[in-house]
């Protein structure tokens, strides 16, 4: 089969014949139709990613979108001819997406959003597991809160709007200027950051209360802010990226709390990949019932134009998700 190989870090990716691999035990056999692009991507092939724990040589792309061409012993959720998504691999020793066939976990599979195309549905796994960890199983958001997402217009940012909106709360997303009408469309009361101090968003949209929950989608002084912005006693602060040196102080005194989400802990131990199975799941119902649609950018990537689709990511000039073409 034809795959995109990584032989070193930094080095030009390879078009490349490798073998098919088989379904083994607990495996599914999928024909590749789609690969979704994460930053990760980038940083893993600039070998700026040592948490991913990639073996070289490699095949990157952790979310895809395909349908089942066989399985292995045990699994018994899919039979060849599904539609499914999930993010499969990509990190530590586990294929990525970018080849016309994955054998992947079955656990970390679930069957394609039917409202949704291929390369919506390869759009989704990363970023809406990472969305949904933060909020639902961290923050354990419900309806009547408020709640502020960093970075709302962002890939996930975009869907962890969507997914507070959709668990009741009253949403609140940090954008910049050209970006703020996109939040506004997600439904989420739009917040320019480049012109509006925490002190101030605090206190017109809380009373000066604070947030009930805030996801950090972007790091560094925007986590600071966020411990700033939470609610005495009862907040909840999470954030994706968490790296950096931060003063805890403004989160105790307020008797906030905080967590951090990992995304990839599941696939680098084999432990608890079947939770990420049930998050694509719901997903999928969300999206069946016009909850959750990502935001995709209009440009077109195949094999021959990774190389483009990663300068693409790493530029920050996005419209939304970007999608590689595979089947």
């Amino acid at each position: 089969m034809r795959a995109v190989v990584l032989q070193g870090f930094g080095t030009p990716l390879i078009l490349s014949e490798i073998d098919k691999p088989d379904a083994g035990p607990g495996q599914v056999l999928v024909k590749v139709m789609a690969s979704g692009v994460n930053p990760l991507d980038t940083k893993i092939w600039a070998g700026k990613a040592a948490h991913a724990k990639r073996t070289l040589p490699a095949v990157l792309g952790l979310d895809l979108a395909g349908v089942v061409e066989a399985v292995g012993t045990g699994v018994n959720d899919f039979t060849p001819g599904d539609e499914v998504y999930g993010m499969t691999g990509g990190v530590g020793d586990l294929q990525g997406s970018l080849a016309e066939y994955a054998a992947v976990d079955a656990r970390l599979l679930a069957r394609k959003p039917t409202a949704l195309s291929m390369r919506e549905a390869a759009a989704l796994p990363l970023v809406v597991i990472t969305a949904w960890e933060g909020l639902i199983d961290r923050a354990q958001v419900r309806p009547g809160q408020k709640v502020l997402i960093h970075g709302g217009a962002g890939g996930i940012g975009h869907v962890a709007v969507q997914i507070a909106r959709a668990r009741g709360a009253e949403v609140f997303a940090t954008a910049s200027p050209s970006r703020l009408e996109v939040v506004e469309r997600l439904g989420a009361t739009p917040i320019d950051y480049t012109t509006t101090a925490v002190e101030e968003y605090v206190a017109e949209h809380t009373g000066g209360q604070g947030f009930d929950v805030i996801f950090d989608t972007v790091g560094g002084a925007v986590l600071d802010a966020s411990f700033a912005a939470v609610r005495t006693y009862t907040g909840h602060v999470v954030s994706a990226l968490g790296w950096g040196t931060h003063s805890l102080a403004p989160l105790s005194f307020r008797g906030a709390t905080y967590s951090g989400v990992f995304t990839l802990l599941p696939m680098l131990t084999g432990r608890n990949r079947e939770h990420h199975g049930e998050i694509m799941r719901e997903a999928a119902a969300l999206a069946d019932a016009g909850a959750l649609k990502p935001l995709l950018d209009p440009r077109r990537f195949t094999f021959a134009d990774v190389v483009d689709a990663h300068a693409a990511v790493e530029s920050g000039a996005l419209h939304g998700k970007i999608v590689i073409d595979v089947g």
